[in-house]
């Protein structure tokens, strides 16, 4: 699709709200998979950050927001609900942090099974073309309220 959303329109439809809302803008999305960019693991107010360090590990919530908003995008009914990481699989970390690196992120999120409540997703997140980490997501949403 070529519809981009920047920081704002992401934060109106992914459940992260002030700076927990980690993705920058959109890139490009079609119905199986979206690639965001990230600019948020150069903040020093991170809110993901320990003792000023953005660990690797922490990549896998820009890809699960990531996942969020392709599901809002493609449901087109509004605003993701949130979910439930439900399991991580296959995680290759291929740097020790973020914080330190340079370059924008690039998230990139590939939808593998779409069921009614639940989600598997392959996901990457370079720079710079480096691998950074890479892995694959299950997530559960709750049931709707009165279902």
């Amino acid at each position: 699709m070529t519809h981009q959303l920047d920081h704002a329109g992401i934060a109106a439809l992914v459940p992260h709200a002030g700076s927990m809302c980690l993705l920058d803008h959109t890139l490009a999305w079609n119905a199986d998979s979206i690639t965001c960019g990230a600019v948020s693991h150069r903040d020093v107010a991170n809110p993901l950050r320990r003792g000023g360090v953005l660990p690797a590990v922490c990549g896998v919530e820009y890809a699960l927001q990531a996942m969020a908003l392709h599901g809002a995008l493609t449901a087109q009914d509004g605003p993701q609900a949130a979910g439930y990481l439900a399991s991580l699989r296959n995680l290759d970390l291929g740097a020790e942090r973020l914080d330190d690196v340079t370059a924008d992120l690039l998230v990139e999120a590939t939808a593998l099974a779409r069921e009614a409540r639940s989600f598997v997703y392959a996901f990457r997140v370079t720079a710079d073309g480096a691998a950074l980490l890479s892995g694959q997501a299950a997530i559960i949403l709750p049931p709707e309220p009165g279902a």
